[in-house]
């Protein structure tokens, strides 16, 4: 008997355009329900899991051109960059800025929740369509491999739910997220969400699996076991277990050692005029051929859409990169990171996060001082920065921590969350103490959509401190 499930792929309307992602895109599904034998070769898997890619880099039309692009600025970027408390829309405080969203008045951020379950439903899809079939229809390992980039991608897709609507700082909260092992119909839409600790310990199931199996080598717009490693390295640091400090330093000693990548020599250059040819990029976006969706974002009809806040000054005060990321313009301090010669390519993971990531297990679990520092002089140095009387005055675990973390919200603005994260890292005093509009602690995640409890009832509580 025949049963049907969802995959959400390109727009059929997209087909046999000229775009400049290399897989293969002729014969896509045309449609968002179809048979589970679409996928019946090596050639049909790749076509499917190059639909779940475009739902990563959330291909869309352009308003301006009509043209399709990817739109990875706003839920990636902009967004996290504003709950942190570092860009602040140029027209008055948003919502998102004041932590002041709702369950039914979310507009803004629904793209998070819609987006990334979008996201984790096609790979289900996919890897349901590939669990069918046998090695034998593949060459080599690629069967695995393309279970190893899709179980990636939705370990990406769930990680970001748990980190904008779960309870991720607390394993033993009911307050974690669904989890679907298979594609959405009709009679499967209800489902109850996990705890936390069930919800971490599926992601890292995904993560592990693929660090173990996905490529090595791929191009740069498409997951390697070395993206995966680095996505597994902002999970530990996010839950911030005891043990998962030393898992953070492994993996980055393996990154930084072992992998292709290298930082850039002048990190500028990434945002001007290297974007994805730069070996530091672990993993981005490839823009369509002459989009201009992702700068529209943050410049359109020749207006910069956002200012750097007096947070975001004060970091870059006698910083080399202020002199490119902040611009002044009517009296306004704009943010311009994202304006450059390469601002339709997206940076979901760069060799600078692991330095840093690596650097702050370190400072927390009673790691080397002075490996503390060489990794922030490494990361300074790419930025311009040559004078580190300062740092080399930092002796105190406190004073380390607390430069990291400046280091982080510097290197990581409007970089994928990785800003917000690291905010939410710090004790909630400080964070109080930093950005003036977090209240209370339930402020570190988001109401669950209305339109969630609308289509599944038993989907459990909503967030504590908001109401359905």
């Amino acid at each position: 008997m025949k049963k049907s499930f969802l995959l959400y792929f390109l727009l059929a309307a997209l087909i046999g355009m000229n775009t400049s992602c290399d897989k293969t895109l002729n014969a896509l599904p045309t449609q968002e329900k179809v048979d589970d034998n679409v996928i019946v070769d090596q050639k049909s898997a790749e076509i499917a899991l190059n639909g779940v890619y475009y739902l990563f880099v959330n291909v869309t039309e352009n308003r301006t051109t009509g043209l399709p692009g990817t739109t990875w600025a706003p839920a990636h970027e902009i967004l996290p960059a504003q709950f942190a408390g570092l860009i602040e829309n140029y027209q008055g405080p948003s919502r998102p800025e004041m932590h002041t969203m709702t369950a039914k008045d979310n507009g803004e951020v629904l793209p998070i929740w819609s987006g990334n379950y979008k996201l984790a439903n096609a790979a289900n899809g996919v890897i349901a369509g590939l669990e069918a079939l046998s090695e034998e229809k593949f060459g080599g390992s690629r069967r695995t491999q393309i279970l190893g980039e899709t179980r990636f991608l939705r370990a990406y897709a769930n990680f970001k739910l748990l980190a904008y609507y779960g309870e991720f700082f607390d394993s033993s909260s009911k307050f974690g997220v669904m989890i679907r092992t298979k594609p959405v119909t009709v009679s499967t839409i209800a489902t109850v969400r996990k705890n936390v600790a069930d919800s971490y310990a599926f992601i890292l199931d995904d993560i592990d699996y693929a660090i173990a199996n996905a490529p090595e080598n791929n191009p740069n717009y498409y997951a390697t076991k070395w993206a995966a490693m680095l996505l597994k390295m902002r999970i530990l640091m996010l839950r911030q277990a005891p043990a998962d400090y030393t898992g953070v330093i492994t993996l980055a000693n393996q990154l930084i050692e072992q992998s292709p990548y290298a930082l850039e020599t002048h990190v500028e250059d990434l945002f001007s005029t290297k974007g994805l040819a730069s070996k530091e990029v672990i993993l981005g976006t490839k823009a369509f051929a002459n989009q201009i969706a992702e700068m529209e974002k943050y410049y359109f009809r020749a207006n910069y859409n956002y200012n750097a806040t007096p947070f975001l000054l004060d970091l870059l005060k006698n910083d080399p990169r202020a002199n490119w990321m902040i611009g002044t313009v009517a009296k306004r301090q704009v943010f311009k990171k994202h304006s450059g010669g390469q601002a339709e390519a997206k940076f979901v993971f760069r060799l600078t996060e692991a330095y840093l990531l690596k650097a702050e297990a370190l400072a927390k679990s009673n790691g080397s001082l002075t490996e503390v520092r060489d990794l922030l002089k490494m990361v300074k140095s790419k930025a311009g920065i040559t004078d580190f009387t300062a740092l080399n005055a930092m002796n105190t675990r406190e004073q380390l921590t607390t430069e990291v973390f400046r280091e982080l919200m510097r290197s990581l603005v409007a970089e994928d969350g990785s800003d917000w994260m690291a905010l939410l890292r710090l004790p909630f005093d400080t964070i109080k103490q930093l950005n003036g509009n977090m209240k209370a602690r339930w402020q570190y995640i988001l109401p669950v959509p209305y339109s969630e409890y609308e289509k599944n009832l038993t989907f459990g509580d909503q967030n504590p401190g908001y109401g359905w």
